[in-house]
């Protein structure tokens, strides 16, 4: 109907005003007796919004490269691409951040805790990330193939100018929910020393025994971050698919 408001905007108002709310509640808590150990919370925090970013770029790296080769790569490396996907998908994110730490220093090559934690969590959300692209990409009608064939175009050509921009629309919605898990994760690199969001609240409730206290800041601290990873991707969502639809109608 004409003047009706896009169907995004009351939910992405609603997200706003939940990360609003979450604010003022982080605000409100650091007036009511959580000021000691508040600033201890928010460095922990810092060490978890690191290792997600991080691991978000070695994500989306790892999940285009191997998407890409299992589709279009050489035998061998189809071969490769598949290997890594099926191992960091069927195994456990904890034990491949344990091997990285623990077992790769027996073969001389020793990474640090921070690295660690990002090159692990990347590389096992990239494993699933690699199945959105796998599928984006498939899900782009054939006719757009047989058209850039039409043109002339290479299959590199293809790929680059017709059929990842729209493959790109179809991953964003699904990458928004494995950057919620990757945030989600971090908590398991408190077992390779880093002091991250979950490791800080597990050292203050030691020491105050504030349990429901600590722990409910804590989850509106998780949850004021991962509403703001859903307000960015669906930014970035309506962005793209504008882009798209403005070189259709170029």
């Amino acid at each position: 109907m004409a003047g009706s408001a896009p169907p995004h905007r009351p939910q992405a108002l609603l997200l706003a005003t939940g990360l609003l709310a979450f604010a003022a509640g982080l605000v409100v808590a650091s007036f009511a007796g959580f000021r000691d150990f508040l600033p201890e919370l928010l460095r922990g925090a810092r060490v978890t919004v690191t290792v997600a970013l991080g691991g978000a770029v070695v994500a989306v790296a790892a999940a285009l490269t191997a998407g890409l080769l299992r589709l279009y790569g050489p035998r061998p490396l189809r071969w490769l691409a598949t290997a890594y996907i099926e191992t960091f998908r069927g195994t456990s994110a904890l034990v491949q951040l344990f091997w990285l730490f623990f077992v790769l220093p027996h073969f001389g090559i020793t990474l640090g805790p921070m690295a660690v934690g990002i090159t692990a969590l990347g590389l096992n959300i990239g494993a699933y990330g690699a199945e959105v692209v796998r599928g984006a990409i498939g899900a782009v009608p054939r006719g757009q193939w047989e058209a850039a064939r039409a043109l002339n175009l290479s299959q590199a050509q293809t790929l680059r100018r017709i059929v990842l921009p729209q493959a790109l629309v179809a991953m964003i919605p699904p990458w928004g929910n494995l950057l919620i898990e990757l945030l989600k994760a971090t908590s398991l690199v408190s077992l390779i020393t880093l002091a991250d969001l979950s490791f800080k609240a597990q050292q203050i409730n030691q020491n105050t025994l504030r349990t429901a206290e600590v722990f409910g800041l804590v989850l509106l601290m998780y949850l004021a971050l991962s509403t703001l990873i859903t307000l960015g991707m669906r930014a970035l969502e309506r962005r793209a698919a504008r882009g798209l639809r403005r070189g259709r109608a170029a």
